[in-house]
């Protein structure tokens, strides 16, 4: 296998480095630079999705040293989606930030080393090495969170660190309980040791726990979900964006990862409190995460609520582990990233234009920004679930996948989670479609804007400023309708993707 897995984490710290030492020359060099290094991320992504999708899973082992001594690198239907994922959707945000910002070198920087963070992740087959990404992972969004102007981003800022702490370190003792039992720390050498010492060893079972709470924090499982409303709602919009994409989404890739390549199925099926604890979890944070979405008048705070009940979708698929549930899990995780990124993305696009960050706000939305407002609806509607978007066959699978392992209260909840999830987001519709524009409000819309940016024009609102003025780019509009496009454009997919999937589903189910 040629040395790409390895290159994919190593490509954007270098396009990190190359952005902190191009600022002390050119100021705000750091977007072009982080521009060619994500252009180059994708492509290799690609190419690495064309081996980790065309056959049976494989390994790569960095420096050639013999594994699991060594740190492997998989090579699989999973892995390959979670880097393809990462790669797009911060190409994707990055060009929305070019004109929202945050600008300086060090924000580029940091962003990139997010990207090697989140690809780390991604790949790693060593349990340790997933923590050392996971930090990685953390800290830089701790401080992309706060590099947000004012006391709040950086209040929200400390909160996510103070929370993530503590969720990364619970993971890194459960792996050191593993290792305590085991000698090693290579997730397929984990699996065949924990079974040799038995799964009623307390050890083990303690590794379990540790480690699937403390990346139900990195998640925002509830009850554990606390930094993120802040986190979200405190950041610039391009980081609330990239990192409600991505860093849960990530980290929910990780808790399959490690629950089913570590602790396999057979601990699940031979250890009591296992499955109810993930159900449970699941099903408490879809009840409670999408009624806290029904009752948020701040849109960034409601689709942070909604994150909290759709990641409960994931956890829900995951506790009946069977092939099905674990094809709807991988089709969610993807469609919700691009779904709720292009939607934090729009809420940013709706605030720049019109200064609306509450659901009131939205009122007359369809006149004033009828771009913005199609983008938004479109994925919102994916979101609830409705065809052909992603969003409606990430959540047929995983209902079918309870309805066959018999979990029919899981089925009744993600059906009731489905009319949650449309009660929060028909209100948005219907103000923006169906209400008058309030009297005083700004008419222009997102095209005038586009026209404005494209030629110099001076298309000019109501209110007497051009949303151009106001800081709405063709960029910023245009990784919106992408989003939405994605949304759509990835459910006829599904059934392809299902069949390129199988492999890596058999290996993870055996």
């Amino acid at each position: 296998m040629s040395d790409l897995p390895a290159l994919l984490v190593v490509l954007p710290i270098l396009g990190s480095l190359v952005s902190l030492l191009a600022g002390i020359r050119w100021d705000r060099s750091g977007w072009y630079v982080a521009a060619a290094t994500l252009s180059v991320q994708v492509a290799g992504a690609v190419a690495f999705a064309a081996d980790g999708l065309s056959g049976a899973p494989g390994s790569y082992a960095v420096g050639d040293f013999t594994i699991p001594y060594g740190i492997e690198l998989l090579v699989d239907g999973l892995s390959a989606t979670m880097v393809v994922l990462v790669a797009v959707v911060a190409l994707g945000v990055l060009a929305y930030a070019r004109r929202a910002g945050p600008r300086s070198n060090r924000f580029y920087s940091t962003y990139l080393l997010l990207v090697t963070g989140l690809t780390g992740m991604s790949i790693t087959g060593d349990a340790f090495n997933m923590y050392v990404f996971l930090e990685i992972t953390g800290l830089t969004a701790y401080a992309l969170v706060a590099s947000g102007e004012g006391g709040r981003s950086a209040v929200a800022g400390l909160k996510y660190l103070l929370v993530g702490t503590f969720g990364a370190s619970l993971y890194l003792l459960g792996v050191g309980y593993a290792y305590i039992s085991t000698g090693t720390l290579n997730m397929a050498d984990l699996a065949n040791e924990l079974a040799a010492v038995g799964y009623a060893s307390p050890l083990v079972r303690a590794a379990f726990a540790f480690i699937v709470v403390g990346l139900f924090v990195k998640v925002a499982m509830f009850p554990l979900h606390t930094w993120q409303p802040d986190a979200y709602a405190g950041a610039p919009d391009s980081v609330s964006a990239l990192i409600a994409s991505l860093v849960s989404t990530v980290s929910a890739y990780a808790l399959v990862r490690i629950v089913l390549t570590v602790f396999t199925p057979e601990f699940l099926d031979a250890v009591a409190f296992a499955r109810p604890l993930l159900a449970a979890t699941a099903a408490v944070s879809i009840v409670v995460g999408s009624g806290l979405a029904v009752s948020q008048t701040n849109i960034k705070r409601m689709l942070a609520y909604s994150s909290v009940s759709q990641f409960g979708l994931v956890v829900a698929a995951l506790s009946v582990t069977n092939a099905t549930a674990l094809v709807g899990l991988t089709v969610h995780l993807v469609g919700h990233a691009v779904m709720k990124g292009g939607l934090f993305l729009a809420a940013g696009l709706v605030a720049t234009g019109v200064g609306g960050r509450s659901v009131a706000d939205y009122d007359g939305l369809g006149s004033r920004m009828p771009v913005a407002a199609a983008g938004f609806g479109t994925l919102a509607l994916g979101m609830v679930g409705v065809p052909p978007a992603i969003g409606f066959f990430g959540k047929w699978y995983i209902v079918v996948g309870t309805l066959e392992a018999g979990a029919w209260g899981l089925a009744i909840v993600i059906l009731l989670s489905t009319l949650l999830t449309l009660a929060y987001f028909a209100r948005l519709l219907e103000r923006m479609f169906f209400r008058e524009t309030p009297a005083g409000a700004g008419t222009g819309s997102a095209a005038d804007a586009d026209a404005a940016v494209a030629d110099g024009g001076d298309g000019h609102d109501a209110g007497g400023d051009s949303l151009a003025d106001r800081g709405v780019s063709l960029g910023m509009v245009a990784a919106v309708l992408a989003a939405a496009l994605l949304a759509v454009g990835l459910g006829a997919a599904v059934p392809a993707y299902e069949s390129a999937l199988a492999p890596t589903v058999e290996v993870l189910l055996s």
